[in-house]
């Protein structure tokens, strides 16, 4: 897979990747290049998840406090 295209990956799409490249990468049977892509790889899937759980956070922050309505990223790390 294009590593450009993890920007549209979902999150359970993005988690599955990683736990394959996981998976393969304490297989050990990797070669040197492979493994340091698989690790560029993972670490680019990581932060592509982290920062989907952390937009889902600050959803859920909205709605407890009683506004359900759509994020602006940018706004929310502005403040």
């Amino acid at each position: 897979m294009d590593p450009t295209s993890i920007a549209d990956l979902k999150f359970e799409t993005a988690l599955a990747e990683l736990e394959a490249i996981v998976s393969g990468m304490e297989g050990g049977q990797l070669e040197l290049e492979a493994s340091i892509a698989a690790h560029q790889r993972g670490m680019a899937l990581i932060r592509h998840c982290q920062a989907q759980l952390e937009c889902a956070e600050e959803q859920i922050r909205i709605i407890e406090n009683g506004e359900a309505r759509e994020i602006d990223r940018k706004t929310l790390e502005a403040q």
